[in-house]
Parts: structure tokens; C-alpha cells; sequence
């Protein structure tokens, strides 16, 4: 695929995957705050559960949660499920163009030594079986039992185990990204395999005259309180490969997993009933602590900038190793054009934007050393600790 053309279609399913993602996701947080909302009818009517009155753009809207009775179903009834869908296909769309045509982005020699190959269908197998496990856990009699607590330590075991095993074998950034689209995929699967077939169930009991089992609509809601709980961690993953601090510490699968415990414990402190809800969120600020702790720099890169003040290089050689390291990419007229021109916007043609990009370099090359991509021109960390002091000296250029 050439370079225009992968740079539109990138674009392109990323606005479609970020409209569908706010049309979900909007409808999710709604229905889930609505029956937090829902208060008992001030005269009770048969069928009906709750209600709620609203305002929003110069309207009021009387809202109704019921139970319907046999031959009850209204002609129309509008789903909410095409969203849903709508945004698993096109991250899948992103997962393969981004990763899986090109390992780039999905590998890193210094993490494993795994082919494409190996990696794309360990990819997708982590999305298939993920699924499977997780639907018979919470189909068994675990998912039961302790009102679910016991299935739910079981879940965030295996997804500790996940993470650890891809973060062990894909690229920071690609491990994040699967982590991802495992949630996702458990997301929309939630939706289209056990909430959806359970309304529809009810609907024919409704329309054929039947009393409806709406232990089906228990069932389903519970699934759909999963999705709420992941909703947040998700979020999290889709902005993380702009954060390279984040996938990049050693325990990159630490820091995740505390950002998905932060995420899941914020949403618990919306949509948790009573005051005790609100303690969710001292649990979540230490997660978030722990995770800027473990990816906060460490090592001989923090020592290099410590000690650049003493010992600026001259601008001759850090331009060196620019040259040789990052300008076959990050270029106007770039050398190896898997990119194309100018990644991300950054060029090093001159010792200007050299200067001027030096806090880039600094996050990038020297203490998360996720550039050069993969490593692939070979920058060697005498070379980061060069960049390093020159950066602490103020990059000067001379």
C-alpha cells in the first residue's frame, strides 16, 4: 500500500473507529446512569418499574423502565447495538493495518525474537480464545457464586496472565494494543452473543402471548455491567501508544494492569450505589500512583542526564548519531519510507529542529528508548547517553 494511500485509510478508520467508539459508548454511560436515575412512579402502573423526568435542549422527556406483558411490545422498538459492532470492526481494521501488515509497530527484538507470523496469529488466537475462556467462566456456576466475586478474581487473574504474556512477546506498544482489542472483543461479544439474543428471547415471549423470563434480562445486565467496568481501561489503551512512558518501563504489564484496576475502580465510584461507592476511588488513586512510579525513569539513562550539565558533547557528534540513527525516517526526503516523510511530524534535516525536537529526543530515544522503532538502525546506548548529556546541558549547538 503506498504511503498516501496507507495514511488515508489509517485516517479514515480511525475518525469511523472514534465516532462509533463516542456513539457507543455514549449509549452505554447513559442507560447505566438512567438506572441509577430511575425513581418509582408517584402512582403505580402495572409494568412499570421506574421513571424519570428530564430536560435537554429546551424539552422535557418522560422516561419509563417496564416489564412488558404478553402481547405488550410496541411496533416500533429501537436496538442499540450497530455501535457496538461498528467499532469492533473498524479496530480490528486498525488492528491489521497497523500491526499486522507490517511488523514495525508489532515487534521489538529486545523483548522476543518471534516472526510476524508468530505474532499475528498469537494475536489473534489471545482475541478467540480470550472469549471462549472468559464466556464459560462467567456461564459456570462460578459466575454465580458470591454474587460473582469469585468469577471476577478469577477474570482478573487471567488478564494479568495475558498481559504478562503479551507484554513478553509483542512490542510495548502492540502488547497495550492486543490488551485492547481483547477488551473490545469481549465488549462487543457481550453485546451480540448473550445481551442481544437474551432481549430478543423476551421479545418473542412478549409477542407470542407468553409470559416473558426476565432472568434472561438479569443475565444480560450483567454483562453489560462488565462492559461498563471495562470501558474506562479501554479508553486508556486506545490513547496509550501517544504516551510512550506508559508501554515502555520493563514492567510495562504492571503498569497496565494498575491502570486498568484505576479505570475500573473510577467507574465503580460512578455507577456503585450508596456512599461507599465514593472509597473506589482511594483504591484507584493508588493505582495510579503505582503506575507513575513504575514507569517513571530509571537506570543509566537518569544517570546520563544527571550528569550532562558536567560533560556537554559537542553538537558534531550528537548530529552524528542523529544522522545515522533517526534521519533514515524522520526526514523531509526520508531513506527507508515505511512511513512516509516526516513521521509524526518530526524531521531532523536541520541542526534547528534537532535543538528544537530535543525534548522529543529525550522522551523517545533516551529514557523510554522506544526510537528508533524497534531499534532497526541500531542506536547503541553509549549513543543515548550522549544524547542525554547534550539534552541536560540545554542542546546547545556548537
Amino acid at each position: 500500500m503506498s504511503g498516501a494511500l496507507g495514511d488515508w485509510a489509517n485516517l479514515v478508520l480511525r475518525w469511523t473507529h472514534f465516532v462509533a467508539g463516542i456513539a457507543w459508548i455514549g449509549s452505554s454511560f447513559y442507560f447505566i446512569w438512567l438506572d441509577r436515575a430511575l425513581s418509582a412512579p408517584r402512582q403505580a402502573r402495572p409494568g412499570v418499574e421506574g421513571e424519570l423526568w428530564m430536560v435537554h435542549s429546551g424539552g422535557f422527556y418522560q422516561t419509563e423502565k417496564r416489564r412488558p406483558g404478553p402481547g405488550e411490545m410496541p411496533d416500533v422498538l429501537h436496538w442499540f447495538k450497530w455501535e457496538a459492532l461498528f467499532t469492533w470492526i473498524t479496530g480490528i481494521a486498525l488492528l491489521v493495518l497497523v500491526y499486522y501488515l507490517s511488523a514495525a509497530y508489532l515487534l521489538d527484538p529486545a523483548v522476543s525474537s518471534i516472526g510476524r507470523g508468530t505474532a499475528t496469529a498469537l494475536g489473534i488466537a489471545l482475541l478467540v480464545v480470550g472469549w471462549v475462556v472468559y464466556d464459560l467462566l462467567w456461564r459456570s456456576p462460578l459466575g454465580d457464586a458470591a454474587d460473582g466475586r469469585i468469577a471476577a478474581g478469577i477474570s482478573l487473574v487471567l488478564l494479568a496472565t495475558a498481559t504478562i504474556a503479551a507484554c513478553r512477546l509483542l512490542s510495548g506498544r502492540a502488547a497495550y494494543m492486543h490488551v485492547g482489542a481483547l477488551l473490545g472483543t469481549l465488549m462487543v461479544a457481550n453485546v451480540w452473543m448473550r445481551i442481544l439474543p437474551a432481549q430478543q428471547a423476551m421479545i418473542d415471549a412478549t409477542k407470542a402471548g407468553r409470559q416473558p423470563d426476565f432472568t434472561l434480562g438479569e443475565r444480560a445486565k450483567r454483562r453489560s455491567v462488565h462492559n461498563s467496568y471495562m470501558t474506562f481501561p479501554l479508553l486508556f489503551i486506545m490513547l496509550s501508544n501517544h504516551y510512550p512512558r506508559s508501554f515502555a518501563s520493563p514492567v510495562n504489564w504492571l503498569v497496565l494492569f494498575l491502570l486498568f484496576v484505576a479505570g475500573a475502580a473510577v467507574r465503580h465510584a460512578m455507577i456503585g450505589r450508596g456512599v461507599s461507592a465514593r472509597w473506589a476511588l482511594v483504591p484507584a488513586t493508588l493505582a495510579l500512583a503505582g503506575a507513575v512510579l513504575f514507569s517513571s525513569p530509571k537506570g543509566t539513562a537518569a544517570a546520563a542526564t544527571a550528569a550532562g550539565a558536567a560533560t556537554p558533547p559537542p553538537f558534531v557528534a550528537v548530529r552524528a548519531v542523529v544522522v545515522q540513527r533517526c534521519l533514515p525516517c524522520h526526514s523531509r526526503f526520508p531513506s527507508d519510507t515505511t512511513f512516509g516523510a516526516a513521521p509524526a511530524g518530526v524531521a531532523f534535516d536541520t541542526p534547528e529542529n534537532i535543538a528544537r525536537l530535543a525534548e522529543r529526543i529525550r522522551v523517545r530515544a533516551v529514557e523510554t528508548q522506544t526510537m528508533p522503532l524497534a531499534n532497526k538502525t541500531g542506536m547503541t546506548p553509549d549513543e543515548r547517553a550522549l544524547l542525554a548529556r547534550w539534552i541536560a546541558a540545554g542542546a546547545p549547538l556548537r
